[in-house]
């Protein structure tokens, strides 16, 4: 019975059954002219997720890591600088892939709990006279600590200086989630992933590339095969794919799309931060504080919490999971032991939000953590009372 209850990590996230559904289709010739009639409306409709009209979707079978190296290999050779703030697990994730495909790569380190530093990256593209510097790589929503960068800082400090690097942004767990304007903040590359706010299983890299990235393809020297753009974009071109595809998640993302503009993409976005608010409603009540440092850097669709001195996250997310059946998410990094995630992305309503604080409630009491039972659960249901009743009456 355990696992009919919500998980509450930061992706992948709860498949709805209009999806799993969606899903379920049986094998099919992925080179007949039906599949050329679902893949090509769907590669158009995503641009609109990513905020583009420019943009060129590019899917792969792979998580958002095999979407990074695609953004890499296709756009750079090796000795290549690029430039990365480290500021969690996943911004550093891209900092060794790069060190792995022999880039020269310029590091920021930033206190965890911060966001990427446009004003330091305006100084340092300020210098970088020569322009060496080929791309900037972001990571939007840092999953590890519950903090939300500025893209449009990082593209205006870009421009400040006058320089034409590359913006390659890592949206995996912000898009369709949280606004995202590729062409408004300048982006070049941006990665996602079907796990998260599409809220499918995972197994496919979702990539925007804008022009000035496919232009760069023509020169780039890593080796690449698999991920390699133009193979991908001329197949796409017809309407088929260079090699096998994900049909079942094709045909997901098909449906997930519809339930997305179902409810309009702003709508999607003010209920990720309606259920991202209830919960930091929960933590205040808690006496608790979030790793993000400062409110505008809060993330709509994870919450890094720290536990009180003298007590052990892992050991309150286990006992979460064996006593109730409910997974949060770990500290991963620097935050293993000291903080758990709450995730509220995805196919999450405020009421399926409140079992999840009930249940780390119910947990933290266990273990004797200085909280009051029902605090944390009654702050949020007090938030989003407020919402539903301004709901209800825009409603009628």
């Amino acid at each position: 019975m355990s696992n009919q209850n919500p998980v509450f990590i930061p992706g992948p996230t709860n498949i709805p059954d209009r999806l799993r559904l969606a899903m379920q289709v049986q094998t099919q010739d992925h080179r007949a002219p039906d599949f050329v009639e679902t893949f090509a409306p769907v590669l158009e409709d995503t641009k609109k997720v990513f905020g583009t009209t420019s943009g060129q979707i590019v899917t792969f079978p792979s998580s958002g890591t095999g979407g990074w190296e695609a953004a890499v290999t296709n756009t750079l050779s090796p000795g290549d600088k690029v430039l990365v703030a480290r500021y969690g697990v996943f911004s550093h994730r891209w900092i060794d892939l790069c060190e792995r495909h022999g880039l020269d790569v310029q590091i920021v380190d930033c206190p965890w709990g911060t966001g990427a530093p446009a004003d330091k990256f305006a100084d340092i593209l300020t210098d970088d006279t020569a322009h060496d510097i080929r791309a900037v790589l972001v990571t939007h929503n840092e999953t590890a600590t519950g903090v939300r960068s500025d893209i449009s800082a990082v593209r205006q400090a870009m421009d400040s200086a006058d320089h034409p690097a590359m913006l390659f942004v890592d949206c995996v767990s912000s898009l369709a989630s949280m606004p995202f304007e590729f062409d408004r903040w300048g982006v070049d590359i941006a990665v996602s992933g079907s796990q998260k706010g599409f809220m499918l299983a995972t197994g496919m890299a979702i990539l925007c590339v804008s022009p000035k990235a496919q232009e760069a393809t023509k020169t780039a020297k890593l080796s690449r095969t698999f991920f390699d753009f133009g193979d991908m974009m001329a197949a796409n071109a017809s309407g088929g794919f260079p090699y096998t595809p994900p049909l079942q998640l094709i045909y997901g993302l098909r449906e997930s799309l519809k339930m997305l503009f179902e409810e309009g993409l702003e709508n999607v976005y003010a209920r990720h931060h309606r259920l991202a608010e209830g919960v930091r409603r929960a933590v205040g009540a808690w006496n608790l504080n979030l790793v993000a440092q400062s409110p505008e850097l809060y993330s709509d669709t994870v919450s890094a919490i720290y536990v009180p001195q003298g007590f052990d996250s892992n050991a309150l997310t286990d006992h979460a999971f064996n006593a109730y059946g409910v997974s949060f998410g770990v500290g991963l990094g620097q935050m293993n032991g000291q903080a758990f995630r709450i995730g509220h992305l995805g196919s999450l309503t405020d009421v399926m939000v409140l079992s999840g604080l009930g249940a780390i409630e119910m947990a933290m009491a266990d273990l004797n953590y200085p909280i009051t039972l029902g605090s944390g659960v009654a702050a949020a249901q007090d938030y989003y009372r407020a919402g539903s009743s301004g709901r209800a009456k825009a409603a009628a």
